[in-house]
């Protein structure tokens, strides 16, 4: 009987060690959160910070002293791999949108309050046109690991791409160890490797509703598999003209403006996050018809539009294949 129950327990210790297991890290990062789960015996909350931490030196206005606030105020022109590989890809991002997406509109950000920088000077229209001649992407050039801009200097704000690329970054590293199955989120941008081996599914991600009353409801739930995903919104971040007019948190590159806009919240679906993350930003200033043209050419973009419609009545749009 002793034996009996000698080899009962066994295997119930044996059970519990075959478990699949997740980790799951999470915590405040660029003035929202993150949350990393993947599935491993390998605690990597010291390796994680660690990348922070370096992302954060390289690329946060937030921080006086990182490499990006230094680099504006024309202190420095030499930047890491880490700015060079979010540089590269903004000007790809800018080449193909016409300028729609453009870090160098820095400046305007902040001088609308939308930024790192607080105004409060009230901006008039001879304000914003003398805001207006700092921007232009093509007047940064990067030669290996050095910078030249042309004068006037411009205030250069990678907040719309570097979240995206920072879910890369995790998800890269996690790679690197054999990880095979994670999800890197940090602040509603996504990325997904393999399946959740504690549930034994996929992913499963969401797209909240705009609800401008600050409540939390889902639009639409589905599985994400070995892919990103990043969501612009606008019912949160926004302004109001005299005519209720809502204006986005993004700047028109061609005016100076905030981008008055139906779009709701733009969600992109690729294989980097860096990207979905730039082109949902840039899709939110483009509008529905613009996004629809444009992603003709990019199959490899797809894209969940919630917008409102003439009728000021609530819509979706899905495009290249999003649900399927």
């Amino acid at each position: 009987m002793r034996y009996y129950y000698f080899l009962l327990s066994m295997f119930f210790v044996f059970s519990c060690k075959q478990e699949p297991n997740n980790i799951r890290l999470s915590g405040p990062i660029f003035g929202t959160f993150y949350d990393v789960t993947y599935a491993s015996k390998e605690n990597c909350q010291k390796q994680i910070d660690s990348l922070f931490f370096i992302i954060n030196k390289s690329m946060s206005n937030y921080q006086a002293d990182s490499d990006i606030s230094k680099i504006n105020i024309n202190e420095l022109d030499t930047v890491d791999s880490h700015f060079i590989n979010v540089f590269n890809a903004s000007k790809v991002i800018y080449n193909q949108t016409n300028g729609v997406f453009d870090p160098t509109i820095g400046k305007l950000v902040n001088s609308w309050n939308f930024g790192s920088e607080e105004n409060k000077t009230k901006l008039d229209s001879i304000k914003v046109d003398s805001l207006m001649q700092y921007v232009g992407f093509e007047r940064v050039v990067l030669e290996k690991n050095k910078l030249h801009k042309k004068e006037p200097i411009p205030y250069i704000d990678f907040n719309a791409i570097a979240k995206g690329y920072a879910v890369d970054v995790i998800g890269e590293f996690l790679e690197e160890k054999e990880i095979t199955n994670y999800m890197v989120n940090i602040g509603g941008e996504l990325r997904t490797k393999g399946v959740n081996v504690v549930k034994q599914s996929g992913w499963t991600v969401g797209i909240e509703n705009p609800n401008f009353d600050g409540s939390q409801s889902t639009n639409l739930i589905f599985v994400l598999k070995d892919e990103a995903m990043a969501t612009s919104g606008t019912y949160r971040k926004y302004k109001l003209d005299d005519e209720g007019n809502r204006y986005a948190h993004i700047i028109n590159t061609n005016t100076g403006y905030p981008t008055k806009t139906n779009i709701l919240s733009v969600s992109v679906i690729t294989k980097s996050c860096m990207l979905a993350d730039g082109y949902a930003t840039a899709f939110q200033a483009m509008g529905v018809e613009k996004t629809k043209a444009f992603l003709q050419n990019h199959p490899e973009l797809k894209v969940y539009i919630i917008f409102e419609n003439s009728k000021k009545e609530i819509e979706t749009l899905a495009l290249n294949s999003f649900l399927d």
